[in-house]
């Protein structure tokens, strides 16, 4: 007995004495020694957070990313998902669907679309990832007050106001067909009066009374105001605006399963009242973009926050 204790004593003491000649190996990140990816976003700001976003929680996984914030109309970037030049970017539902798949019918469920839109994606080599719960589409505003004075819900009821409304947008507005032409052939509405307003002015507008109704976008920071109230659009004429990050098949196949988890991971944080905040902190309070993701990540733990500095 103690000839077996000695001896298993001295087998220990021998390799818990020993001095390593190497360093101990550090755990090594998913995304070491994959590919480079290349993101790319479109040049306004809820893409510029996106393509932050994305960026970001991809390279804590240790993946090599550069963002390419300039990547042309949508044809050219379908373009540059085939020949590889571009990983992966953030697109909307409904823009996918007509733009680039040609399909230009009205689903009425988020659900329908998505997978009209990804058999389109799968037989090009491509897949859609899972959408955002925020969907960014076109939607009529008024305010508060003028919904509560004159009973609006919808946008059908904007029929019943339209002798004396002005309705402001953006001067495209006016002749696009998914634009005021919609709004007359679904709705039946025609506004007495159209201004031509710059994009971010619709909400000063409103305020001064110089439109009654506005388009503006769903996920626009200014909605954290609760002074406005969308119409809603029960005939979903302006489509689906869920985000759905696009990626080749290839490209998912050689960065491994944690480029897909990461991702889906930043885009289910993404809820309406989410990126409106995101949006407003970079519209309304003029902070960085990048430094805004930043934020965003640490505060939900998908990225380590950097140490203090002294």
């Amino acid at each position: 007995m103690a000839g077996c204790g000695s001896g298993s004593h001295t087998t220990s003491s021998s390799v818990s004495v020993s001095t390593p000649t190497t360093p101990v190996a550090t755990t090594t990140l998913p995304g070491s020694n994959k590919p480079p990816v290349t993101i790319g976003d479109k040049n306004f700001t809820e893409q510029f957070i996106l393509g932050a976003l994305y960026k970001q929680a991809l390279v804590a996984q240790g993946y090599d990313v550069v963002l390419d914030q300039n990547i042309g109309p949508t044809s050219v970037t379908f373009q540059a998902l085939q020949s590889g030049r571009l990983s992966m970017y953030p697109e909307y539902l409904s823009t996918w669907n007509s733009s680039v798949a040609g399909d230009t019918r009205q689903y009425q469920t988020a659900g329908a679309a998505y997978r009209a839109g990804q058999r389109f994606a799968l037989a090009h080599a491509l897949t859609l990832m899972r959408p955002t719960p925020f969907s960014d589409v076109n939607a009529i505003a008024v305010t508060v007050a003028y919904a509560t004075q004159n009973k609006l819900q919808s946008i059908a009821d904007l029929a019943n106001v339209q002798a004396t409304l002005t309705l402001g947008a953006p001067v495209q507005f006016q002749q696009s067909p998914d634009g005021l032409p919609t709004l007359q052939q679904a709705y039946g509405v025609v506004p007495a009066t159209f201004k031509a307003l710059d994009v971010g002015a619709q909400y000063p507008a409103l305020d001064n009374g110089t439109v009654q109704a506005a388009d503006v976008n769903t996920t626009d920071g200014q909605l954290r105001d609760d002074g406005y109230r969308l119409l809603s659009d029960p005939k979903h004429v302006f489509g689906w605006g869920n985000v759905v990050p696009v990626v080749p098949l290839k490209v998912l196949a050689a960065e491994g399963p944690v480029f897909a988890r990461t991702i889906d991971a930043v885009s289910a944080l993404l809820s309406t009242d989410v990126i409106r905040q995101l949006n407003a902190d970079v519209d309304v309070a003029h902070e960085d973009p990048t430094a805004v993701a930043t934020r965003f990540l640490e505060d939900h733990g998908l990225i380590t926050p950097a140490p203090a500095t002294s």
